[in-house]
């Protein structure tokens, strides 16, 4: 099984948004008994929260299931757990970096980076726009599940 953990600061916004997204491109690709998917914050803000509204609403709108979306914590141990381990910008890397004592480990991956566009998703929480974020959150899904069955010979 290949393990995927989508991390950013609150777990209420960009990583349960891009968790859902790549558990719903990977239930379309019929290899969702091939993945775990999950996703946690580097923060311990909105632990046991469901994501927050605008995240919900995006999901909704592009008939994405939000269903067992709850924000927790990045843990040490998540780096043994993950294989891939998915920041959605620079601060959170290093966090995850400082969190997992594994600095520049090649599993710990800016989900743009594997993207043309190889830059931070800025955070909607602040910036109030979902849309953008769900765009630069599919990008780089698509791009990660591409890399991920490149790589597993799927």
């Amino acid at each position: 099984m290949i393990s995927v953990l989508f991390v950013c600061l609150g777990n209420i916004c960009r990583s349960p948004m891009a968790e859902a997204l790549f558990r719903d491109m990977v239930n379309k690709e019929n290899l969702n008994e091939k993945f775990l998917v999950d996703s946690a914050a580097t923060s311990s803000w909105q632990i046991g929260l469901p994501p927050h509204k605008g995240t919900l609403d995006i999901l909704k709108k592009y008939n994405i299931s939000s269903k067992g979306l709850i924000g927790r914590s990045l843990i040490k141990e998540d780096f043994w757990k993950f294989d891939y381990i998915i920041g959605m910008d620079m601060s959170n890397i290093k966090n995850i970096y400082s969190i997992t004592g594994k600095p520049n480990h090649p599993k710990i991956i800016r989900l743009l980076d594997l993207t043309k566009d190889r830059k931070d998703i800025p955070d909607p929480f602040f910036t109030g726009n979902f849309e953008e974020t769900y765009s630069l959150v599919s990008t780089g899904c698509r791009a990660l599940l591409k890399k991920i069955c490149r790589k597993e010979n799927i």
